[in-house]
């Protein structure tokens, strides 16, 4: 499954939206579909975009590792796993090969559904304030989906 320009747009807004553990979420479920794109490179031996899908993948990882505080122990352990995703990244991307990208899935597989387990527990705001709201729904029209966005040009700009 490509990253197509609608699930961009909903990865937007799902990011503007959420709070620190739904982002850290939203990486690993980027992360994942950036492997799906790597395999369906490899399915069609289209090496350009097999790495451009581990830069993607790798990038999703960069952000993760920036996000850790690493005066705690679970950071640290969270550290030497991203360590673990990046260098089969590297082996998968110099190899053009599919097993370094299972263990990437599973890696980041485990850890998506232990985050997905905590977001209920996690009942913070928004990470980012004054951001845009959407509405959408079905209006306007039989079975046409219509967004709106509340006050579009006033107080504009995101607060993090």
């Amino acid at each position: 499954m490509a990253m197509t320009r609608e699930l961009k747009q909903e990865f937007t807004l799902r990011i503007t939206q959420a709070n620190k553990t739904q982002l850290i979420t939203i990486l690993y479920e980027m992360a994942l579909l950036y492997v799906e794109e790597a395999e369906e490179a490899l399915d069609t031996g289209d090496k350009a975009a097999f790495k451009s899908a581990i830069r993607k993948i790798r990038g999703c990882m960069n952000e993760l590792t920036s996000s850790l505080h690493l005066e705690y122990e679970l950071a640290q352990n969270l550290l030497q796993l991203y360590l673990y995703v990046n260098r089969e990244l590297v082996k998968a991307s110099s190899h053009f090969e599919r097993e370094n990208l299972e263990h990437v899935r599973l890696v980041i597989g485990k850890l998506q559904e232990s985050y997905r387990q905590i977001e209920s527990q996690d009942i913070s705001g928004p990470v980012m304030g004054n951001a845009q709201t959407v509405y959408a729904g079905l209006t306007y029209g039989r079975n046409t989906l219509t967004e709106n966005i509340t006050d579009p040009g006033r107080n504009r700009g995101f607060c993090v």
